[in-house]
């Protein structure tokens, strides 16, 4: 190899974003492609999406694959099928052509940006939620098993939630706040109904697609709509309780500080999340210390790539 690099990938349920490092860190390429959810794309759009995104990074430093060194995928849904994750797997070697990879659930980049691979907890509320943390050798997972029982606090939820309210205002369930006439205006709606269609029918979204309806919901909560307000009242509450579920587990001993910080696209609602979210956390435990996060989760990958080639950044 003439150059060593290192690769770190942050798939996800909206994009996937690719980091290209040096041996000091410095971030030397990036890109940006579309999900890597197999259960959305199939195994064939994930190798389809890796390999178009790591030839963008490599054309950039006029490189190759074999000028990376070590590399670090985090693939949203990793871990979470035996069968699904093995096929996973293979999926680096043949883009690469080489085994110098490590694969995770996309939780781990999320973690290692925040914190920059340092002990604590990060929250990740972007399509989907779920938290993941470390501390010395044992770490842990909490909340994440997918949109159809779970991920509360993320994107998807909140938008979920929104189109639930929407639905019980335009029956008369609820009073008629502005998150009704917010949606109505948005999908441009001559009868309420016509909304099916865009979640069910031939021209619905996906899952991102359905996530992206969530800043409709700060839309109606900043306008002062109560439903919509205790939607991301909800929200803060159960990322806050993801937050707990990790601080006990990973063993934080009473007044031990717990080093906590967050990503994902939720959290650009601002104080409309992180204001309950700050709230649940105290009231959970005062020990909680929340951080901004330092790194975005996709060069939080490629540190993580650094770390386990076991070369740390030198100037």
């Amino acid at each position: 190899m003439s150059a060593a690099f290192y690769l770190g990938v942050d798939g996800g349920g909206t994009k996937t974003r690719f980091a290209l490092v040096d041996g000091t860190g410095a971030l030397r390429a990036e890109a940006q492609l579309g999900t890597t959810y197999h259960p959305q794309i199939g195994l064939e759009g994930v190798h389809r999406v890796l390999a178009e995104g790591i030839g963008q990074v490599l054309a950039q430093v006029s490189g190759s694959a074999d000028g990376i060194a070590q590399a670090f995928f985090g693939l949203p849904a990793y871990g979470e099928d035996s069968r699904a994750s093995a096929r996973l797997r293979q999926i680096p070697q043949a883009v690469l052509g080489h085994a110098r990879f490590a694969v995770d659930n996309d939780m781990v980049c999320g973690w290692a940006g925040s914190l920059d691979c340092a002990d604590g907890i990060n929250i990740i509320a972007g399509t989907g939620s779920m938290g993941y943390g470390r501390r010395g050798p044992a770490a842990a997972r909490a909340g994440g098993w997918g949109e159809a029982f779970s991920d509360e606090g993320s994107a998807y939820w909140i938008a979920m939630q929104g189109l639930n309210a929407f639905s019980r205002m335009s029956d008369g369930r609820l009073p008629r706040g502005d998150l009704h006439g917010i949606f109505r205006a948005h999908f441009q709606l001559q009868d309420d109904l016509d909304i099916c269609a865009f979640v069910y029918g031939d021209q619905g979204g996906g899952r991102g697609d359905l996530a992206r309806l969530s800043p409709l919901v700060a839309q109606a909560a900043q306008a002062g709509d109560a439903v919509a307000i205790d939607i991301f009242q909800r929200a803060g509450r159960e990322l806050a309780a993801i937050a707990e579920a990790l601080r006990v587990a990973l063993g934080f001993e009473p007044g031990e500080t717990v080093p906590l910080s967050y990503s994902g696209g939720a959290f650009s609602a601002g104080e409309l999340l992180m204001q309950p979210f700050k709230a649940a956390l105290a009231q959970a435990a005062p020990t909680f210390e929340l951080r901004t996060p330092i790194h975005a989760p996709h060069y939080g990958a490629a540190l993580y790539a650094l770390r386990l080639a076991g070369a740390a950044p030198h100037a």
